[in-house]
């Protein structure tokens, strides 16, 4: 194993999230830091791209906020995710979820249910 192979398997946390999909519903608890203080925010969207490997994974969260969406890319392995929660199991056949971008109002946010196990 090279340098950086060993540095990445270093500063990799231990995942404590659930096995979410592109598609699924989730809600992502991000600590957000205002001054000296520290609170934890909740943004909650449709999981519509995973990208990269190691320690550079990556996932991107979109939600539709007063008819203007919003998308947040999250690293996997930031001390700022607090935690991931499943809210919905979505069913898509897709890798990447982009043409959600496109759309506009209900059918921004409407992905058939898949059932959970």
């Amino acid at each position: 194993m090279d340098l950086i192979q060993k540095l990445d398997q270093e500063r990799m946390q231990e995942l404590s999230f659930p096995d979410f999909r592109v598609g699924d519903t989730i809600k992502v608890s991000v600590k957000v830091k205002e001054g000296n203080k520290e609170r934890i925010q909740a943004f909650q969207g449709i999981c519509i791209a995973k990208a990269h490997g190691g320690i550079n994974k990556t996932f991107r969260v979109r939600k539709v906020s007063n008819g203007i969406g919003i998308e947040r890319v999250f690293p996997y392995h930031s001390p700022n995710v607090e935690k991931v929660e499943i809210l919905q199991s979505g069913k898509v056949r897709r890798a990447k979820l982009f043409y959600l971008r496109d759309r506009i109002g209900k059918k921004a946010t409407k992905i058939k249910q898949r059932a959970r196990k």
